[in-house]
C-alpha cells in the first residue's frame, strides 16, 4: 500500500507508491516529456545523439531523461551514444550502477578486507600464552 507524501515537484500531497513518486498533474506532465523523448529519439537522425542533445533537442531536463532510462523506458541497445552516470566515478555508463573500473576497485578493496581479517584471526589462533619473567636484583 503506498504512503501519504508530498510531491517532490509541486509539494501537492498524493500517495507514494513504488511506481509512482510524483502526483498526478506531474506525472502527466512526465509522460508528456517521455512522449517528447520518444518521438526525438525515434527520428533516425537523432538515435546516435548525446544524452545533451536531446535535453537541447526536446527540452526535457536530463534528470527527467535519466529516470527514464533507468526506469527502463527508454531502451539504451536501441540508441548507442545514450548513457548515465556511473554512481562512484561520473562515468557515462549503459547498464548496472558503477562502472566495470568502480566495480573491479570495490572488489579489491573487498578481498584486502577479507585478507587482513584473515590475517588476524590466524594471529589470534597462533599467539602463545605469555610468559612472565620477573626480574630480581638479588645477589647470587
Amino acid at each position: 500500500m503506498g504512503e501519504l507524501s508530498n510531491c517532490p515537484k509541486c509539494n501537492t500531497l498524493f500517495i507514494e507508491t513504488q511506481f509512482r513518486t510524483v502526483c498526478d498533474a506531474c506525472h502527466k506532465q512526465e509522460e508528456k516529456a517521455y512522449e517528447t523523448v520518444y518521438a526525438f529519439l525515434r527520428k533516425r537522425e537523432n538515435r546516435k545523439a548525446l544524452l545533451h542533445e536531446v535535453e537541447e533537442g526536446t527540452g526535457v531536463e536530463e534528470s527527467l531523461i535519466l529516470k527514464f532510462i533507468r526506469n527502463g523506458r527508454i531502451q539504451l541497445s536501441n540508441f548507442p551514444n545514450l548513457g548515465y552516470h556511473c554512481e562512484k566515478c561520473g562515468k557515462t555508463i549503459r547498464e548496472d550502477k558503477l562502472c566495470d573500473g568502480c566495480k573491479k576497485d570495490i572488489h579489491k578493496q573487498i578481498h584486502q578486507m577479507e585478507q587482513v581479517e584473515m590475517v588476524s584471526e590466524r594471529n589470534k589462533v597462533e599467539t602463545p600464552k605469555s610468559t612472565y619473567y620477573s626480574n630480581s636484583t638479588k645477589n647470587r
